[in-house]
């Protein structure tokens, strides 16, 4: 009880919670692309269920993200992963306005939602284990508090959406570019991106470009079958 009332718990408690607010902004666009195509109250559920499931996976991942980050490899095959997530969202945009919303359902919307924040987790637990330096039970708080922040973020981007859709395009391209940087962010290319700073900024900038050009050529191709 003396922990949960001490100055040190609360102000670690609002550093989690102020990470998770400024580093939730991708998350929020994954979550509201994922879900723009459902009837509205389908919309509701797999905002909710795919936010909770992913502060659940974020707990989780932060008890093994100092292992995981320290595997070859795994960045890179996690960067390529969430580029062939931001095709499939932007192939959706194209499907969702020609043929219906029968073509997604709450399921594949909330297992792309935590594919996507398992990927983009990596790097994002480190600062938020960082914070709470080993205290479960203000890691768990921290992060519950987050989730109806994520909520309201991915709520309020599916309405910007449906209004803009030029938002789509650029929720894509974040997408890429989030993508890119992870590629970049490997172990294995450690020392070449340390000497060359530049190069993380040109792989998410490809990454961006890759999804951005890629998905359209692709929806121009499907409007021309038809």
């Amino acid at each position: 009880m003396e922990m949960l009332l001490g100055v040190d718990f609360w102000i670690g408690l609002l550093e989690i919670v102020w990470i998770n607010i400024l580093l939730s902004g991708d998350n929020a666009v994954v979550i509201a692309m994922a879900a723009r195509s459902l009837p509205p109250a389908q919309q509701r559920q797999a905002v909710i269920f795919g936010s909770s499931a992913a502060v659940v996976l974020r707990v989780v991942l932060t008890l093994v993200a100092v292992t995981l980050l320290a595997l070859p490899w795994l960045q890179i095959a996690g960067g390529l992963l969430l580029l062939w997530i931001g095709l499939q969202l932007l192939a959706g945009e194209d499907e969702g306005e020609h043929e219906g919303p029968q073509r997604s359902g709450l399921l594949p919307a909330v297992r792309t939602i935590l594919i996507a924040d398992l990927v983009m987790s990596l790097d994002n637990v480190i600062a938020v284990a960082a914070a709470a330096e080993g205290n479960m039970v203000l890691l768990v708080c921290g992060l519950v508090i987050s989730i109806p922040l994520v909520v309201f973020g991915s709520t309020l981007m599916i309405s910007v959406m449906e209004r803009f859709p030029i938002i789509v395009m650029l929720g894509a391209a974040l997408i890429g570019w989030v993508g890119g940087s992870t590629v970049a962010s490997d172990r294995v290319l450690h020392e070449l991106v340390a000497a060359n700073p530049w190069l993380h900024y040109v792989a998410a900038a490809i990454g961006a470009f890759f999804v951005v050009f890629v998905g359209r050529w692709r929806q121009t191709r499907q409007v021309a079958a038809r």
